[in-house]
């Protein structure tokens, strides 16, 4: 019997985003795909009602610590009862480890060091140099996070696996209209037309850019709100500052943090998806709108071309102007709209958590 310990500190949090969802899933998919002869041991500091459902194979430690949990509870918890491996699905290994396979979700702090506060930028620095020398093995999401690994750090390839995320069953579109107009009228939506964006409120998302772009397509004469829905980031007060400055508050709705059953209504109804991230490990939210037929407009930067493919109009971030085309000639084309949405659909079921967790368990296996 081959035991693995998991870092499932992250999937115990109120409010999951990226790389919370991200360790859930996996987690949950290991569980259920997983030979008779593999067992695994899960870490938690509190929390542990928010686990995903596990079979007897999954045992739970809560080895509860307010602060330095990481390295003052869970390595040396680890490390005394040793697994094969250890498995730590974002970014930070303990000091002291067994044998030990990290996912690095990505490095924008390094492409876009102003969107991150210093010291926020130096934990994900020395964070990073450590995990990635530390570890036996290294996960990434994407091809272009494996391309920053070798290209900042210096990292071998023949250490790096990609393992792209899954998508969850619950993004699909709603077969209940009423069911989209209900949670419409419940963030105040309805009988409105909309754009949608879903992530954490923070400057890498790009989001001045969208909300200029947004003023550009009204003054063109077009009637369209947007919808922000993620809870706020660093440096986010700003980005609510340029919306005032244009004087279309009015046209913008913060709607904070969105219960995960709730998104795929809201997107469905939204009339596409602007995700122009300046930089993603892997871009999740691209997926899932495209899953519940929304059109998607994103980035030619960093992973988003990797994971959109055909299926989304493709815009220079850094070119507002161009933002804004892409939102009017969606509007303008109905043609296009369909074409986007039936790709997208095609597009999302090529990623599965049980694609991702294969992969994953058989780098965790392999650890020599």
């Amino acid at each position: 019997m081959k035991i693995i310990d998991i870092d499932a500190s992250r999937v115990t949090m109120n409010q999951r985003t990226g790389t919370e969802r991200y360790s859930y899933e996996v987690i949950a998919a290991l569980d259920r795909i997983a030979p008779a002869d593999v067992s695994f041991r899960l870490y938690t500091n509190g929390g542990c009602e928010r686990l995903p459902p596990l079979s007897p194979r999954t045992t739970v430690r809560d080895i509860r610590l307010p602060r330095l949990w990481t390295h003052l509870r869970l390595g040396p918890t680890s490390w005394l009862a040793r697994p094969h491996v250890l498995f730590v699905p974002a970014h930070v290994i303990p000091i002291i480890h067994p044998p030990t396979v990290v996912t690095i979700h990505d490095v924008g702090y390094r492409v876009f060091p102003d969107t991150h506060t210093t010291r926020r930028r130096l934990e994900l620095e020395l964070t990073t140099r450590w995990s990635v020398r530390a570890a036996r093995h290294v996960l990434t999401v994407s091809q272009a996070t494996k391309r920053d690994l070798v290209g900042w750090y210096g990292v071998d390839p023949e250490r790096i696996t990609v393992t792209h995320l899954g998508l969850s069953e619950i993004f699909k579109p709603p077969t209940d209209q009423y069911l989209i107009k209900d949670v419409q009228a419940r963030y105040g939506l309805q009988e409105r037309s909309y754009l949608m964006y879903v992530g954490t409120v923070q400057p890498r998302k790009n989001l001045t850019r969208v909300i200029e772009a947004l003023a550009i397509t009204l003054a063109a004469g077009y009637e369209v709100d947007l919808v922000i829905a993620g809870k706020r980031g660093w440096l986010s007060t700003p980005i609510e500052q340029r919306a005032q400055e244009l004087g279309i508050t009015h046209r913008i709705h913060f709607i904070g943090y969105v219960p995960e059953q709730e998104l795929p209504a809201l997107l469905a109804g939204a009339l596409c998806f602007v995700f122009p991230s300046l930089y993603e490990g892997f871009g999740m939210p691209v997926i899932e709108a495209m899953a519940c037929g929304t059109p998607v407009i994103t980035s030619t930067s960093s992973a988003l071309p990797e994971v959109a493919g055909d299926a989304a109009l493709l815009v220079d971030p850094l070119d507002t102007n161009a933002i804004a085309a892409a939102i009017m000639q969606l509007i303008d084309q109905a043609t296009l709209r369909e074409t986007l949405r039936r790709r997208g659909l095609d597009r999302a079921r090529l990623f599965t958590w049980e694609a991702c967790a294969k992969k994953t368990l058989e780098v965790l296996l392999a650890v020599p």
